[in-house]
C-alpha cells in the first residue's frame, strides 16, 4: 500500500471521527478531484422513536412507534449497563438505540423525562442559576446564559445532540454530542470529553 492510499485512509477516519463525534453531514472528500462517498460506511442511527404501552414489563419495552408498528424489546442488556435512563412509564416518549433486527436495546432515553428546564449553579460566582429549556419539537433554549445560546436539540446515535452558537460569532453553529451519564425527574447529568454537567429541574 503506497503513501497516498495510507493518506487517503486517514483523511476517511478522521472525517468519520468528526461525524460521529459533531454531527457534521460530510458525505463525501475529495483527493486530487476522486470524491469518495463515505454515506455507505458510516453506520446509520438505529434510533427508535415511540410511545412506551401498557405492556412493558422490568425487562421489556413495548413501544408503539413512530411510523405505526408496535414492537417488543428487549431491554436487559440496557438495562445490565446502567443505560436506562429517565425510567418508563406508560404513555411517556422513548427514544431507543436498537440492534438492526430491532428485537433488543443498548440504551433507552425517555424524552418525556428529559424535557424541561435544567439549570445549575452559575460556576463563576454561584449566587445565580444557569442553564438549559428543553423543549417540544427539538427546541432548546438557554437560561441565564449570555455567552452560548441554545437553539436545538434532538437524539443521536444515543446521545444528547445541542446545536449552539457563541454570542461573539451569532453566525457560526456548532453540535456536539454529549453522554448521558444519568436521568431522572429532578437531576440531568451528561458529559462531553472533559466535563460532567449537573442539572437540577427548574
Amino acid at each position: 500500500m503506497n503513501l497516498r492510499s495510507f493518506i487517503t485512509i486517514g483523511m476517511v477516519s478522521a472525517a468519520l471521527s468528526a461525524i460521529v463525534s459533531c454531527g457534521n453531514k460530510t458525505q463525501s472528500i475529495s483527493d486530487d478531484g476522486d470524491s469518495v462517498d463515505i454515506s455507505n460506511i458510516i453506520p446509520q442511527d438505529s434510533t427508535i422513536f415511540g410511545i412506551c404501552c401498557e405492556g412493558t414489563g422490568m425487562n421489556t419495552v413495548q413501544l408503539l412507534t413512530d411510523s405505526g408498528d408496535t414492537l417488543s424489546i428487549d431491554i436487559s442488556l440496557a438495562r445490565d449497563s446502567d443505560y436506562v435512563f429517565g425510567g418508563l412509564m406508560a404513555g411517556d416518549r422513548l427514544a431507543i438505540l436498537a440492534t438492526v433486527d430491532k428485537k433488543s436495546a443498548t440504551k433507552v432515553i425517555n424524552i418525556s423525562t428529559l424535557l424541561g428546564d435544567w439549570v445549575m449553579p452559575n460556576p463563576l460566582d454561584g449566587s445565580s442559576i444557569q442553564g438549559i429549556s428543553l423543549k417540544e419539537g427539538g427546541i432548546a433554549e438557554s437560561i441565564n446564559q449570555g455567552s452560548i445560546v441554545y437553539k436545538t436539540w434532538k437524539i443521536e446515535y444515543g446521545h444528547l445532540a445541542l446545536t449552539s452558537s457563541r454570542e461573539i460569532e451569532m453566525s457560526e453553529e456548532e453540535t456536539t454530542l454529549y453522554d448521558f451519564v444519568s436521568l431522572g425527574a429532578d437531576s440531568l447529568v451528561y458529559r462531553d470529553a472533559e466535563d460532567d454537567y449537573k442539572y437540577s429541574r427548574r
